[in-house]
């Protein structure tokens, strides 16, 4: 176990993964249900011949229409992808029949994120596969309370798996969810790592497993849609001026899509020129789509949950 675990109160006011009263917990709970909500729409969206465009959109402008924010644009993350997928400004591509596809999304209001995710098999041909993720992520809930040990709740999520005849992606994970910080510690395994560092009471983490056909590992594609704001710099780009001044004022917490900037610029030309001259100084960084290494099919199941005492209570539902 890691030393220096500050008090709900203190790790509260620097940001981090602790909710130190009820107040804060039914914030928490209802950030949770808008993310929920926009699941239940992906299910009545995702279908053969959608455009993944209007699907994002549609998500994305239902929890604004909530008054909520958003915590990370929509991953709409296809068959051998397996996250951080999410649509360009012109994205002509759409559903197709045989589709695999993981919507991965949450909401967020004054710091507070929500992180949960579903897999939609659109060919009827992969029960099996998401049944695996499934089950993994139900087993591991039932056994989250304070004094779990992190390595142990891989173990459970591995076996359940490869019961089902595939194998979890090791480089990808569940995750703490602190202010404004939506992977920060603990890393929460899909297999036993060996890590005994345990949860403690109040613990905010999301548990993500990911099932594969695959080797069991993802890469970097070369989909860079996603970024985030990484620091000051300075440039004599126009354009780029003119995005990261929209970055600061909107998107410095969390990340953000291309497409989300395409209304500054007349041309897809100029919002990619932009974005490719704040990566080159530094003031962004970005989050590749990531891809199976095997090219394998992946399925994945997400929820977020508050560790208590003797269990956990699950916010996104």
């Amino acid at each position: 176990m890691k030393a220096n675990r500050k008090s709900y109160e203190a790790n509260i006011m620097e940001g981090e993964n602790k909710i130190s009263d009820e107040d804060k917990i039914k914030a928490a709970e209802e950030v949770g249900n808008v993310s929920h909500r926009m699941l239940e729409l992906a299910k009545t969206m995702v279908k053969p011949g959608a455009r993944l465009l209007d699907v994002a959109n549609a998500i994305e402008d239902f929890a604004k229409g909530q008054g909520f924010g958003i915590a990370f644009p929509v991953n709409l993350s296809i068959n051998e992808y397996a996250a951080h997928y999410t649509p360009s400004a012109d994205d002509k591509k759409v559903f197709g029949e045989k589709d695999i596809v993981k919507v991965d999304l949450g909401a967020e209001k004054n710091g507070i994120l929500g992180d949960c995710a579903i897999t939609i098999d659109l060919s009827g041909e992969n029960g099996k596969l998401v049944e695996a993720s499934e089950e993994a992520l139900q087993n591991a809930i039932s056994m989250i309370k304070a004094g779990v040990r992190l390595g142990d709740i891989g173990k459970v999520v591995d076996d359940v798996i490869r019961s089902k005849g595939y194998v979890p992606i090791k480089n990808l994970g569940g995750h703490g969810v602190r202010l404004n910080d939506l992977h920060s510690e603990p890393f929460i395994p899909n297999y036993d790592n060996g890590d005994d560092e345990v949860l403690e009471e109040g613990d905010i983490v999301a548990l993500e497993p990911f099932a594969t056909n695959g080797k069991g590992y993802v890469v970097n594609s070369d989909v860079y849609e996603i970024y985030g704001h990484a620091g000051d710099a300075a440039t004599r780009n126009t354009d780029a001026r003119k995005m990261f001044k929209e970055i600061v004022e909107k998107y410095s917490s969390n990340p953000f899509a291309v497409r989300w900037m395409s209304k500054l610029f007349p041309s897809g030309f100029s919002l990619y020129s932009a974005v490719r001259e704040l990566l080159r100084i530094g003031a962004v960084e970005v989050y590749p789509a990531l891809v199976e290494s095997g090219k394998g099919i992946v399925s994945q199941m997400e929820h977020e949950v508050i560790v208590e005492k003797d269990g956990c209570r699950v916010l996104t539902k």
